[in-house]
């Protein structure tokens, strides 16, 4: 498996950090900061691995995985859910949609990255 990753996610400090700590290792990284056509973004780009923000402009992270997880050729794509709020409820309810892995914010680089490659490992 390759090493394209999107991040869907609206906050531009976040993006840079996580795009700077994942080109550094190696990452081809797209970005993307709205709901809107996330969807369609997805279908585009064909990542390897997408990282989803939970709240965004337009669409949240949990509509997209829903759409993405029912469609064929995005149904096993792995997905990192990120999300200020880290409530059970909203660990449980990424879980039930489809999500890969699921962190909150704050993290560190070094958890954002042993998450990925774990995920293109399995």
């Amino acid at each position: 498996m390759g090493k394209n990753v999107l991040i869907i996610e609206d906050e531009p400090n976040i993006i840079e950090a996580i795009s700077f700590i994942l080109s550094r290792d190696g990452w081809d990284v797209a970005t993307h900061s709205n709901g809107h056509d996330a969807v369609d973004v997805v279908r585009s780009k064909q990542p390897d691995l997408l990282i989803l923000d939970v709240m965004l402009p337009g669409k949240s992270g949990y509509d997209i995985l829903t759409e993405l997880r029912a469609e064929q050729g995005t149904a096993d794509l792995p997905v990192l859910m990120l999300t200020a709020r880290g409530q059970n409820k909203d660990r449980e309810l990424a879980t039930r949609l489809g999500a890969s892995r699921f962190m909150t914010k704050p993290f560190s680089n070094a958890e954002v990255l042993e998450a990925l490659r774990e995920l293109v490992s399995n």
